[in-house]
């Protein structure tokens, strides 16, 4: 595919994220001055929302507050992480710039907000490589559903099958390739034990941007 158009998920495909989302529940206990006995807890929120994470912390832990206030101050952790410190993957920038000398349109949709979007990447210095960023919340739909995909389409002006979407979750690449988006799929540490099944259901897979960066 010669990639003229190009839809790119930001965390845990263009900045390494995940490993921050992933401490988070363990971060924001030990901010609380919470430490001990929270395991069973870190480990039952690993598999919910962060809506979910932050009820349990209050009920189980006695965090004091409201769910909703819990999630905020959880919110801005990640925050300050996207604002100060999430790093871009290695060779990123490459690939992105190897992609626009070729002529091919850029965008990122991400379920994380536009302005924490634009945040991370302005200070990563890649904001400049796209032409919008479009979050999930403006869409009114996560990525298990097509919406942020065929709306970031029509901004395009273009056909899904002429759009690659660069993914690292398989929920997500299954929902752009069932909505028959081009699909690559990107490797990225905090999903190892999903890759066999990302790249089976892809149209390619980038294990690293810069040796993809050399193949343009």
């Amino acid at each position: 595919m010669d990639k003229r158009f190009a839809i790119f998920d930001m965390d845990g495909t263009l900045v390494d994220s995940m490993v921050f989302w992933q401490r988070l529940g363990r971060e924001y206990l030990a901010s609380r001055g919470l430490t001990e006995g929270v395991e069973p807890v870190l480990e039952r929120v690993k598999a919910m929302t962060m809506s979910e994470s932050a009820a349990l912390f209050v009920e189980e832990l006695g965090v004091p507050g409201t769910p909703e206030a819990v999630e905020a101050e959880m919110n801005g952790i990640m925050e300050i992480h996207y604002r100060r410190d999430i790093p871009l993957k290695p060779g990123a920038a490459a690939y992105l710039d190897g992609l626009r000398r070729r002529g091919a349109r850029l965008c990122v949709a991400s379920a994380t907000a536009e302005p924490l979007m634009a945040a991370c990447l302005e200070r990563l210095e890649v904001a400049d490589r796209f032409e919008f960023l479009l979050s999930c919340e403006t869409v009114g739909a996560g990525k298990s559903r097509p919406d942020v995909y065929l709306a970031c389409a029509r901004r395009f002006g273009a056909e899904p099958g002429e759009i690659a979407v660069f993914e690292d979750a398989v929920y997500a690449a299954r929902t752009a390739k069932d909505a028959g988006f081009y699909t690559a799929a990107v490797y990225d540490p905090a999903g190892a034990k999903s890759w066999e099944k990302l790249t089976a259901l892809a149209d390619e897979a980038v294990l690293d941007w810069a040796d993809a960066a050399q193949t343009l």
